[in-house]
C-alpha cells in the first residue's frame, strides 16, 4: 500500500508556537467522489450467511485478572454492535451508552443476556442491597456472558454510602405508607419480624436530631412524613404524602424549609461497610465504582490511591456520585479528580429545592465534558415503569432531554433492579436515544461548545488538537468513521468528548479497557493486538472487519494513534 507523507500545522491553544505532524496517507491524495454516508449504510447490508460469526475469545483479565493470550488475526467487538452495523451501517448506530441496575427482577442468566441483547452497556450492583455471594454471581455471570456470548459489558459497583437511610423492612420487598398512618422510626434493634408500621433507621443519633414539627423525607420525597413525638430511642410520624417504602431508602430532614444537613455533613463519605465492599469489587474485578454522597475531591483521591496500591495490574475507574448539597459546594474539584460522574437526580432532589435539578443537571453534564470526563444521568429516568407497560410522555420528554444535553450514559435504576418491565424499560431508553440522535444528526445541530484545554503537557496539547481536527474533519467530510488505535483509551476518549457526527471505532489491547470504553459516548470498543506499524495495524484491521461484514471497500475513515499522534484521511482498500 502506498504511503504519502503530508504536513500539516495545527495551532496550540495558549501557545504562540505549532506543531508540525505527519499525517501518512494510505493513497496519493487524488481528486475522488467521497461516498455520502447514507449510500454507505445502505451499502452494509449484508446477509448473514455471507458473514460467519464471530469468534469469542476469553477476557485477558477475566475474574482473577489471569491474562489469556489472544490470537494475533482475531479481533473482538461487541455482539449486539456487530450486528447493527452489519444491518444498517455506520450512521445506524447509539452513540448514547446505557446502564443498567441488576436486581431480583434482572439477576438470572436468561434477564442478564435479555438486557445485554437489548443495549446494556454497563451493568451495575448496589451494594445497598443483596450480599457478597449474591453479587458475586451476577458479575460472574455478566463476565461469563461477555466470554461465551461476544459482549462487551462492564461491572460497575455503587457504594451505599454512610448518608441517612432505613433498614431492610423485615424481609418485605416494600411496604405502602398511606395519608394519616402513625409510622414509627426507630434506632432500636428489634427481633425479626418488625413490629406493625415501623422501620429501622441506620444513624444512631437519629431521634435526638430531629424535632417534633420537622418534615422526613423518604427517597427523595416519594414519601413524605411529619414527625408528631420523640420517645426515648423512637420517633413518631404522621404520613403527610403516601407512597411506596423501599428498604435502604435515603432519608432527610427539613425544619423551616430548610435541608438539615449539619449531621449529614460529619458523616464520613466512605463507611466502614464501604471499605469491606470496596475490597470485594476490587477482588471481583469490576471495572467501575461509584462513590455515593461525595463531599470533596481528597475523598476521590484517597480512593484511587487505595485502589492503585491494591490493583497493579489493572486499572479501576472511580465514579463520583453527584446526590448531595455538599457535592455542589466543590462540583469542579470533584468532577476533576475522578475517572467519571454520575447525576444522582432522586437524592439530589431531596438536597436541593426540585426547580433546581434540570439546572444542575444541565451544569454538571456540560462540565465533564469541559473536563473530559464521561457522565451518567440517573434516577426516575422511567420511574412509572417500574409498575406499567409504557412510560409517560413526560418521562420520554426527560431522556431526550438527556440524550440531547450529549450525556455520555443514561441509567435505570428501580426500572431494571425490580421493575415488572426491565426489558421494556431498555427499549425504551434506547429508541428514544437514538431517534434523538438521528434528528440531532439530521439537523446538523454541531455544537460551537467551547472545549478548554484539559493537556498539562506539550505532547497532551497535540493530542488535544490532533482530536479536535479530525472531530472537525469527520463532519466536514462526512465520512462514514473514524478510527483510534490506543493502549491508554485517553485519545479515544479526546474525541468522544468532540461528540463528532460519526461513530468513533476504538481499538485497544486490553479486553478490561475496552470494557470501560463502552461508557463513553459515541465509542464502539474492539480489542486488537497491534503493533508499532500503522501501516500493518491498518491493513489488518480493514482485513478483519471486511471478513465480518462490518466495512466494505470504499468506506471513508480517518485514523488516530496515540502512538504516533497521527491522522491519517483514507478510503478502505
Amino acid at each position: 500500500m502506498a504511503v504519502q507523507s503530508l504536513q500539516f500545522l495545527f495551532p496550540l491553544a495558549h501557545t504562540r508556537s505549532f506543531a508540525s505532524i505527519s499525517l501518512p496517507a494510505h493513497h496519493t491524495l487524488r481528486p475522488q467522489p467521497l461516498r455520502h454516508p447514507r449510500a454507505s449504510a445502505a451499502a452494509h447490508r449484508h446477509s448473514s450467511d455471507l458473514n460467519p460469526s464471530p469468534e469469542v475469545l476469553k477476557s485477558d483479565d477475566g475474574i482473577a485478572g489471569v491474562a489469556v493470550a489472544a490470537a494475533p488475526s482475531s479481533i473482538d467487538v461487541d455482539a449486539v454492535t456487530e450486528a447493527e452495523l452489519k444491518e444498517n451501517g455506520f450512521r445506524s448506530t447509539r452513540r448514547t451508552k446505557l446502564v443498567c441496575t441488576i436486581g431480583p427482577a434482572t439477576c438470572g442468566a436468561e434477564q442478564l443476556e435479555a438486557l445485554a441483547v437489548g443495549g446494556m452497556n454497563v451493568a451495575r450492583v448496589n451494594m445497598c442491597h443483596g450480599t457478597h455471594e449474591w453479587h458475586r454471581q451476577v458479575i460472574r455471570e455478566v463476565r461469563r456472558l461477555n466470554e461465551e456470548k461476544g459482549f462487551a459489558v462492564a461491572v460497575m459497583m455503587d457504594t451505599e454510602g454512610s448518608e441517612i437511610h432505613m433498614a431492610d423492612l423485615g424481609g418485605f420487598a416494600s411496604a405502602k405508607a398511606e395519608d394519616g398512618e402513625i409510622w414509627t422510626f426507630s434506632v432500636r434493634a428489634f427481633k425479626s419480624p418488625l413490629p406493625e408500621r415501623t422501620i429501622n433507621v441506620s444513624y444512631d443519633g437519629f431521634a435526638e436530631d430531629v424535632r417534633v414539627g420537622d418534615e422526613l423525607l423518604v427517597d427523595g420525597g416519594m414519601v413524605r412524613f411529619e414527625v408528631i413525638q420523640k420517645v426515648g430511642p423512637d420517633v413518631k410520624c404522621r404520613c403527610t404524602d403516601p407512597g411506596l417504602l423501599l428498604p435502604r431508602a435515603n432519608l432527610t430532614f427539613w425544619r423551616d424549609g430548610s435541608l438539615v444537613q449539619e449531621r449529614n455533613a460529619m458523616l464520613p463519605t466512605i463507611s466502614s461497610k464501604d471499605w469491606l465492599d470496596i475490597d470485594f469489587g476490587i477482588a471481583e474485578g469490576v471495572d467501575f465504582i461509584a462513590v455515593s454522597f461525595v463531599k470533596s475531591a481528597e475523598v476521590i483521591n484517597h480512593l484511587k490511591s487505595y485502589i492503585a496500591a491494591r490493583c497493579r495490574d489493572r486499572e479501576i475507574s472511580v465514579i463520583a456520585k453527584i446526590e448531595s448539597f455538599d457535592s455542589l459546594k466543590n462540583l469542579q474539584e470533584i468532577i476533576r479528580s475522578s475517572d467519571g460522574a454520575m447525576v444522582a437526580r432522586g437524592d439530589l432532589g431531596a438536597q436541593i429545592p426540585l426547580e433546581q435539578v434540570p439546572s444542575v443537571q444541565q451544569k454538571v453534564v456540560k462540565i465533564c465534558r469541559q473536563l473530559n470526563r464521561p457522565v451518567i444521568v440517573a434516577s426516575q429516568l422511567l420511574e412509572s415503569m417500574i409498575e406499567y407497560p409504557t412510560p409517560t410522555r413526560a418521562e420520554v420528554a426527560d431522556v431526550s432531554e438527556a440524550v440531547r444535553q450529549r450525556a455520555d450514559a443514561l441509567m435505570l435504576s428501580g426500572e431494571s433492579a425490580m421493575g415488572q418491565f426491565p426489558e421494556k424499560s431498555l427499549t425504551v431508553l434506547r429508541s428514544v436515544s437514538l431517534r434523538i440522535e438521528r434528528w440531532w444528526r439530521e439537523e446538523k445541530h454541531y455544537e460551537a461548545m467551547d472545549l478548554p484545554e484539559v493537556a498539562s503537557s506539550f505532547s497532551g496539547k497535540i493530542s488535544e488538537e490532533i482530536c479536535n481536527s479530525a472531530a472537525k474533519m469527520a463532519n466536514y467530510l462526512e465520512v462514514d468513521a473514524l478510527f483510534v488505535y490506543t493502549k491508554s483509551g485517553h485519545m479515544a476518549s479526546l474525541l468522544s468528548r468532540c461528540r463528532p457526527d460519526c461513530p468513533i471505532f476504538a481499538f485497544t489491547t486490553s479486553t478490561s479497557m475496552r470494557r470501560r470504553l463502552n461508557l463513553q459516548w459515541g465509542l464502539i470498543p474492539f480489542r486488537l493486538t497491534f503493533s508499532d506499524d500503522m501501516e500493518n495495524n491498518l491493513n489488518r484491521t480493514f482485513s478483519l472487519l471486511k471478513q465480518r461484514g462490518m466495512i466494505q471497500s470504499g468506506d471513508l475513515v480517518i485514523a488516530l494513534s496515540d502512538m504516533f499522534q497521527s491522522i491519517q484521511v483514507m478510503n478502505v482498500p
